[in-house]
């Protein structure tokens, strides 16, 4: 909180580095506020689900509690058991060896993220971003010191990547290229053949891919989307940020893990341990009982995002106006736009109150989103009905 003169006003402080000056955590708070006021507002702008984590998650970690494991955990890059897991479940995953030393796990896959550029980008260099874009990457590639570098999906009815652009977007300072596949927002999954092309470029020019695979498992064409990780060496520049949070059930643990070249696994061990000094061993318990019994579990929240999706298509459809890309093949999101209106924050506000549900304005994505607006649709069937026929009633 900044401090304020006698008059009340705030001011800053001289010395503050100028990353830290422009950051900015715009957001849904403006609705969120008017939401309160209005009240029975179904929230769907919030990239989470409604579903409390399961009680076989909840008593692994209970019973390391009841253990006595609140100590300080050892190995910085993760508790032996949860790591063990993770290098089984990668392989299986994958189809490929992925062993212990590739696997750092971190305090949520935010920190997996911020880990992965704070091992990257300098001053002065830039990494090139797939957008639309989950506001975060942006603001972390600003926060570390280097130029974030938008890069646009193309969209006319579907969003799809122009690889020969994209490349072209890179140049002598360009430190990596970052993508969401699924994406948050749109959904749009990269395939495989659009890894081996990023994969085939960071082998010819050394920049890095770093891949947010947090919906990986949140996929609809298969057990898991297409990933850098079935086709890279260890040898490879590449990093592979995940998370519990999503196809778990688990956003309130803030556990994630960064999958990386094993070479590089003792300077992320030193890095760890001086910005977070490792994760909680109770934490980490609970995520070893997700991952070794948690299959189940992904696919109930699959199928209970598919429904959603399904749901949202369908009502959607019948409000003039709404521009509906093709289904997504991934993600938790339906990502809408209402033709003539330029910029969806109008749009959300009359949503919010003429329908009552609240959902995300496009511009907090990126420029090439203003006119978008996405809903989660990672929630009770009941409840998503009940938000569109809300929707389909006020605005027809």
């Amino acid at each position: 909180m900044l401090p304020q003169s006698s008059s009340g006003a705030r001011y800053a402080f001289d010395g503050i580095r100028a990353q830290i000056r422009d950051l900015h955590t715009e957001n849904i708070a403006n609705l969120a506020v008017r939401a309160r006021e209005l009240g029975d507002v179904i929230a769907l702008w919030y990239g989470e689900g409604d579903m409390v984590t399961p009680a076989f998650i909840r008593d692994a970690a209970k019973a390391a509690f009841d253990e006595g494991l609140t100590f300080y955990v050892p190995n910085m890059r993760g508790h032996g058991p949860l790591n063990e897991a993770l290098s089984e479940y990668q392989t299986r995953l994958h189809g490929r060896p992925i062993p212990i030393a590739r696997t750092t796990v971190t305090p949520g896959g935010m920190q997996a993220l911020y880990l992965a550029l704070e091992l990257l980008v300098d001053t002065g260099t830039n990494v090139v971003y797939v957008a639309p874009q989950w506001p975060n990457i942006h603001n972390a590639i600003h926060l570390i010191g280097g130029e974030p570098r938008p890069f646009s999906l193309d969209f006319k009815g579907d969003w799809h990547l122009d690889l020969d652009r994209l490349f072209a977007t890179c140049d002598a300072r360009t430190r990596a290229i970052f993508l969401s596949t699924p994406s948050n927002p749109t959904g749009w999954t990269a395939s495989r053949e659009e890894m081996q092309a990023l994969l085939d470029f960071s082998r010819r020019t050394g920049i890095w891919i770093i891949s947010d695979e947090v919906y990986g498992r949140l996929y609809f064409d298969g057990d898991v989307a297409p990933s850098i990780l079935q086709i890279a060496e260890d040898g490879d520049r590449v990093l592979s940020v995940n998370s519990f949070s999503k196809a778990w059930a688990m956003t309130g643990w803030r556990i994630g893990w960064l999958t990386h070249p094993s070479g590089v696994a003792d300077q992320l061990g030193a890095m760890t341990q001086y910005v977070n000094s490792g994760t909680a061993a109770p934490i980490q318990a609970g995520a070893v009982a997700a991952i070794r019994q948690g299959e189940p579990l992904v696919e109930e929240i699959r199928q209970r995002i598919g429904t959603g999706l399904d749901l949202a298509y369908d009502r959607l459809a019948q409000i003039p106006g709404v521009i509906l890309p093709a289904k997504p093949r991934g993600g938790m999101y339906a990502f809408f736009a209402m033709e003539g209106e330029s910029d969806a924050r109008r749009a959300c506000a009359r949503i919010l109150e003429t329908a009552r549900v609240g959902l995300a304005p496009g511009h907090l994505f990126g420029s090439s989103a203003t006119a978008f607006l996405r809903m989660c649709v990672c929630r009770e069937p009941k409840e998503i009905a009940t938000a569109l026929d809300r929707m389909v009633a006020a605005m027809n």
